[in-house]
């Protein structure tokens, strides 16, 4: 399902500089060609600024549909027209390539990131993730550390996007399922119980990524 004309579209420039890439922006569209989307210049959700743009720019975009499904696509800005107001370019998704999230479920992805593990003030451990998504992650660890279901941990990720930035994500965490492996390590499944819209926001987009490049392989 593509965007529709009048449909709000929320946007993040996927940019190195980490305050631009932090701002969130919205703007309705104007029009649906074939090959692209115009939509008015887009303001910064918190100031009421507008956001000046640059052909070539990379966005990280969705759109909200009927039952609040959240509609995730990239795209790139394509320039710009002059007509009462000034009009941004950006190229349409193919179909496919939107993702599709449920307002209370989220996308999960197979992704192997760092994430630091904090227990107690005692017990802290490094390991690599196996997926994640918007509502969790899970984690391979050794057998001997006391895991327990329900128990509290205060954590960061370390989030790597396609365009080169890195962002440490903070969250607390509850374990909410334990399985003990073959080899003796145990995986680790881990809710979110804090964790601010921004990160999940930034989490979510790069599940995003990281799906669209599982379908190029």
């Amino acid at each position: 399902m593509l965007p529709k004309v009048n449909q709000v579209l929320y946007l993040q420039v996927n940019s190195i500089d980490e305050d631009e890439a932090k701002q969130e922006l919205k703007s309705r569209i104007a029009e649906v060609g074939e090959s692209y989307i115009t939509m008015e210049v887009p303001i910064n959700v918190q100031t009421g600024r507008l956001k000046r743009l640059y052909a070539g720019d990379e966005l990280s975009v969705y759109f909200l549909s009927e039952g609040g499904m959240k509609n995730y696509f990239t795209t790139t800005v394509l320039g710009f027209r002059e007509e009462v107001i000034r009009l941004v370019l950006i190229r349409i998704p193919e179909p496919e390539a939107i993702t599709k999230v449920q307002r209370r479920s989220f996308l999960r992805v197979p992704a192997d990131l760092e994430i630091a593990v904090k227990l107690t003030e005692q017990l802290r451990f490094v390991t690599v993730t196996e997926d994640v998504g918007g509502g969790g992650v899970s984690f391979i660890c050794e057998g001997d550390i006391p895991m327990e279901v329900g128990m509290q941990s205060s954590c960061w990720l370390l989030v790597n996007y396609k365009n080169g930035k890195l962002d440490h994500l903070p969250f607390k965490g509850e374990v909410v399922r334990i399985i003990k492996m073959e080899t003796g390590k145990q995986l680790i499944m881990l809710r979110f119980t804090d964790i601010s819209d921004r990160d999940r926001q930034q989490l979510i987009r790069y599940c995003f990524e990281r799906q669209l490049d599982l379908r190029k392989k």
